[in-house]
Formats: C-alpha cells, structure tokens, sequence
C-alpha cells in the first residue's frame, strides 16, 4: 500500500496525457486509461478479452496492444504508465511493451 502511494502521488492523468492504470490478480490483468481531472475511465481491456492460448506475459504484451488501439480511437496519443504497486517486470512491463509496440507513447 505504501508504494501504491508513493508512486501515484507522484502521477496525474489529464485529457491529454490520462493514466494507463494496470491491475494484475493471479489470474488476469486490467488496463484502464484514467483522466483523474473529470474522473472518468477512457478505455479499458482485459485479459479476459484475448482469445487463445497464451502464456501470461505473451497475453498481457497482447493486452497493451489491445489498450493502444482503444487509446488511439478515444484521440488518446500519449500517457502516463501507472505500474501501481507493482514491480516494473514481467506482466506489467509486458503490458507497457505491447502498448509502445501499437504506438501509444508512455
């Protein structure tokens, strides 16, 4: 909870630049694009909505590049990576690999 803290007091999402916010429980992850001045969710995906057999990391790489398209439709170019109190490794960089990989810059 401490570093959760720690690195959000640090991030803030805008209209331009939102926070692409990763959830990761044992069996899936969620991305979420925040603008936290109105407080909405722009976009979001999960792992849920990926087909096929993939390994974690291969899916959530999938994933990232599931929440760039989303982002590129909303008129979303540029965001803030909110890793949350996650270390930066495996599935939650996979996340953020995928998302540069379609062309949303982090």
């Amino acid at each position: 909870m401490r570093r959760e803290k720690r690195v959000r007091a640090k991030l803030r999402g805008t209209a331009t630049r939102p926070r692409l916010s990763i959830f990761r429980s044992n069996r899936q992850t969620y991305a979420q694009l925040i603008d936290d001045n109105i407080q909405r969710t722009l976009a979001s995906a999960s792992l849920q909505e990926i087909k096929g057999r993939l390994k974690k990391s291969g899916a959530a790489e999938k994933l990232g590049e599931l929440i760039a398209e989303r982002a590129l439709v909303a008129g979303v170019k540029e965001a803030v990576f909110d890793r949350g109190a996650y270390k930066y490794h495996g599935r939650v960089k996979a996340v953020a690999e995928g998302a540069r990989k379609k062309g949303l810059k982090l």
